[in-house]
């Protein structure tokens, strides 16, 4: 062991301990002790800088590791897949025309506010986008991704801009503070639910009818025999490896003769593998394929995409992570406009206070804080958040790919 070395190089251990970090977060998250501070402190936080600070005290590091490559690899496009197929193009068409639109216009505010947010800090502090020769704009990037589907699509932008880990520490800071407030002012204003939407002039039935057609049509989970288990694992694992084939044939070919693509990583083996597995699973979803969704494809996807979150916040030198305060106002200009379109949205619309929190958590927040706001109008509305924050997760890397583009272009 060589003197930098850290205390645990041996991967077995290393993935021994992550897992045993996430069993002992969501062990944590029953107790009634703590289940205030989980209200304020989100669990995915944790899986990220429980790890960071593993690291930083040099118990592990991602350096002499080579879990945080596998798992990007392996289990992010593979999760890609499970989290996409399972979308039900026709039950998110009953939503109806409001619902699709707020959603819509809430992601159009991401991608506007990212690109105007980081304008705002270049006039600021010129300074900031490039501080010891680390672009900032590849890690904000990747917020981009999560505050239009998730912490999914968020990884694939990570796979696809390559912000450094210092710099991803930095936006992952950023992303969970402003995704965090706002989801609590979200939270606070759905308790007053029925006096906007009466102020708005508003029509809040059509909620109770969306709760209704949801529920008759919500699938049951059932529980996999082995046979369906290697099936489903089959499909994911499958797609994840035609993926790398076609990317290690396509990239070398851009890279060789098309290399001004490359300027927009389309050169890059990583951004074919995130594009075609979370293409082939939308293309599923449209097929019977979707059934595995009944045999738990969200629930191993999820699964996945903890292990990959840990294994990312092994990357990360927490203590380095608050370096660049401009990100700060970089934040709250993004999520301000954010809000604002989403606001505007239902306004134009005129749609329940309902669509406009759900709408913007399905964005921001994802599958867990969507489902969150939903069931706090009411319990059974959470499949609706659900069902938006799928949409996200098919949509988020696409719109935050764009995004990442633009804001590139503004950086330089």
């Amino acid at each position: 062991m060589t003197p930098n070395s850290p205390l645990f190089t041996n991967d077995a251990l290393v993935l021994g301990i992550l897992l045993s970090i996430l069993a002992l977060i969501f062990y944590s998250t029953k107790t009634k002790a703590l289940v205030k501070i989980y209200k304020i402190v989100p669990p995915i936080l944790l899986c990220f800088f429980i790890p960071g600070l593993f690291s930083s005290f040099n118990i592990i590091s991602a350096e002499h590791s080579q879990l945080d490559e596998t798992a990007s690899r392996f289990l992010l496009p593979t999760c890609l897949v499970f989290f996409t197929l399972g979308i039900d193009f026709q039950a998110i068409k009953r939503l109806g025309r409001k619902a699709l639109f707020v959603f819509l216009f809430g992601a159009l505010g991401v991608m506007v506010g990212g690109p105007l947010a980081l304008l705002v800090g270049k006039l600021i502090d010129p300074e900031f986008l490039n501080r010891d020769g680390e672009e900032v704009w590849r890690g904000l990037a990747t917020i981009a991704g999560s505050w239009t589907g998730g912490n999914a699509n968020q990884l694939a932008l990570k796979e696809i801009f390559q912000p450094s880990p210092n710099v991803f520490a930095q936006t992952s800071v950023i992303d969970v503070l402003f995704a965090e407030l706002w989801l609590g002012i979200l939270l606070y204003f759905a308790g007053k639910a029925q006096q906007i939407d009466r102020r708005m002039k508003a029509d809040s039935s059509v909620i109770e009818q969306i709760r209704i057609k949801v529920e008759n049509k919500n699938k049951q989970q059932k529980n996999p025999d082995y046979q369906e288990l290697i099936i489903l694992m089959a499909v994911g694992f499958g797609i994840t490896g035609l993926s790398h084939f076609l990317a290690d044939l396509i990239a070398p070919f851009i890279e060789k003769t098309y290399p001004l693509l490359k300027s927009y990583s389309l050169g890059s083996k990583s951004f074919w593998i995130v594009t075609i597995a979370s293409t082939s699973g939308l293309i599923l979803s449209t097929t019977r394929a979707r059934k595995l969704e009944m045999w738990g494809a969200t629930k191993f996807g999820t699964l996945f995409l903890y292990i990959l979150i840990a294994t990312i916040g092994m990357q990360l030198h927490i203590f380095d992570a608050f370096q660049n305060p401009t990100l700060l106002i970089v934040g709250l200009v993004w999520i301000l406009t954010h809000a604002i379109f989403t606001i505007l949205a239902a306004r134009i619309v005129r749609a329940p206070l309902f669509f406009t929190a759900v709408g913007s958590q399905a964005n921001v927040g994802g599958v867990a804080s969507a489902s969150v706001v939903a069931a706090a109008f009411h319990p059974s509305l959470a499949p609706i958040g659900v069902l938006l924050a799928i949409l996200g997760n098919a949509i988020g890397t696409y719109c935050g790919y764009v995004t990442g583009l633009i804001m590139q272009w503004v950086a330089n």
